[in-house]
C-alpha cells in the first residue's frame, strides 16, 4: 500500500522531467492533423454548426494516427485517434439523419416561415400539424372547381398555398382566397364536430393552384389531443375569418355615399339569423330620433359630395333565416342585395372591382 501511495506521490509531485528536446520537429501528418482539429473546433450551435465541427475533427483525428502509425510508432497513440476517428463518424451519420427526417417539401417550409416562425411556434408541433395532412400538396388546374354550392360536403380544411381562387355564390362574385388564406374556413366553423353540411359557395381556380388540406375527423382527433395546436387553429381560423367579412364590407357600399360597417350592433340583423324586420326598423327610427339631424349616425360613413339618399325598398323577409349553421356571407349578400349601389347591380365583375 505504501509503494502505491509512493508511486503516486511521484507521478503527481516528483514527475519525470524531460532530460532534452528532440532536434527534430515531427512529421507531416501531425502538424496537419492539429490545424484541421483548430479550424474544427471553431464550428458554431446548432445542427449544421455541429455538422461542421465533426466533418473537421475526423480528418484530424485520422492525421494523427497516421502520425502515430508512422512517425511515433506507438501503438496507444494509432488505437486512441482511431476511435475517436469511429466516435466523430458515428456522431456525423447521427446528425445527417436527423437533417434529412426534419426536411420537408419546400412548401412546407415556405409555410412555417410564413405562418409558424412569426408566431415562434415550436418545430414539433410544426411536424404533428403537417403530418395530419399527410405531407401532401395538392394541385387545382385553371377553372377547376374546390368546391361547388349545395353540392360539396364540408369534409375538410384546406389551405391555398399558391394562385389565386374565385368565390361566388349564384354566380355572383364575392370575394378572391390568396396564398396563405384559408380555402374553407367559413365553412368549417359553420358546423360542430358532429354536424354534417355542404358548402353554400363555389370556390374556382383562376391560376394553376396548389394547396394542402386536412381531412375534418383527423384534424378534429388531433385538435382535441393537443390544446396547444387547437389555440393556433382558432387564431388562424379566426383571423382568415375577419378578414374575408373586412373584404366584403370594402365593398358592399352604396352609390349615395354611405359605407356601412359590419362590427357595429346597428347592423347585427345581417349577421344574425334571429332578428326580425321590425325590431330593426323600430330600433333604428328611435335612435334616429335620438339623435340630432346636425350628427351623422356611427355606423355610416359620409362620402364628401354625397347626395341624399334615395327612400329605402322593402324588405322582403328571408325564409331560412332561421336555419342553423347558415353562412355569415350569404346573409350579408341577401341583406344588401336590395340597397341600391351595392355590387348586385353591376353588370360584371370587372366594372366592380374598379
Amino acid at each position: 500500500m505504501s509503494g502505491n501511495a509512493t508511486r503516486w506521490d511521484q507521478i503527481l509531485f516528483w514527475p519525470h522531467l524531460c532530460e532534452g528536446w528532440k532536434p527534430n520537429l515531427e512529421g507531416a501528418a501531425y502538424h496537419l492533423g492539429n490545424c484541421i482539429l483548430l479550424l474544427g473546433y471553431m464550428g458554431g450551435s446548432g445542427i449544421f454548426g455541429s455538422i461542421y465541427i465533426f466533418s473537421l475533427l475526423a480528418p484530424g483525428y485520422f492525421c494523427c494516427a497516421l502520425w502515430g502509425w508512422l512517425d511515433a510508432c506507438g501503438l496507444d497513440i494509432f488505437i486512441w485517434n482511431m476511435l475517436l476517428v469511429m466516435a466523430c463518424l458515428l456522431q456525423l451519420a447521427h446528425l445527417i439523419y436527423r437533417l434529412r427526417k426534419d426536411t420537408f417539401l419546400e412548401e412546407f417550409d415556405l409555410l412555417y416561415k410564413t405562418l409558424c416562425q412569426p408566431l415562434q411556434v415550436p418545430f414539433e408541433v410544426y411536424k404533428e400539424i403537417v403530418k395530419c395532412c399527410e405531407e401532401q400538396v395538392l394541385s387545382l388546374a385553371r377553372d377547376q372547381t374546390y368546391a361547388v354550392e349545395g353540392k360539396t360536403p364540408i369534409n375538410r380544411l384546406s389551405l391555398l398555398l399558391s394562385g389565386r381562387v374565385r368565390v361566388s355564390q349564384d354566380g355572383q362574385f364575392l370575394h378572391y382566397v390568396f396564398p396563405y388564406q384559408f380555402l374553407d374556413s367559413p365553412e368549417w366553423e359553420s358546423l360542430r364536430p358532429s354536424e354534417e353540411g355542404t358548402f353554400q359557395v363555389t370556390l374556382t381556380a383562376e391560376t394553376d393552384c396548389s394547396y394542402i388540406s386536412w381531412p375534418r375527423r383527423k384534424l378534429y382527433l388531433l385538435l382535441a389531443k393537443d390544446r396547444y395546436i387547437a389555440c393556433l387553429f382558432s387564431a388562424f381560423l379566426g383571423y382568415d375569418i375577419s378578414e374575408k367579412l373586412y373584404a366584403l364590407n370594402d365593398k358592399l357600399f352604396a352609390k349615395f355615399g354611405l359605407r356601412f360597417d359590419i362590427r357595429l350592433p346597428s347592423l347585427y340583423h345581417v349577421l344574425g339569423p334571429t332578428s326580425s324586420d321590425t325590431e330593426v326598423e323600430g330600433a333604428g327610427r328611435a335612435w334616429e330620433r335620438t339623435v340630432p339631424h346636425h350628427h351623422m349616425p356611427t355606423f355610416v360613413q359620409r362620402a364628401s359630395s354625397a347626395p341624399h339618399p334615395p327612400p329605402a325598398h322593402p324588405k322582403v323577409p328571408r325564409p331560412d333565416s332561421d336555419l342553423l349553421g347558415e353562412d355569415s356571407t350569404s346573409l350579408v349578400l341577401e341583406d344588401f342585395a336590395e340597397l341600391p349601389g351595392s355590387f348586385m347591380d353591376y353588370v360584371s365583375e370587372g366594372e366592380y372591382m374598379k
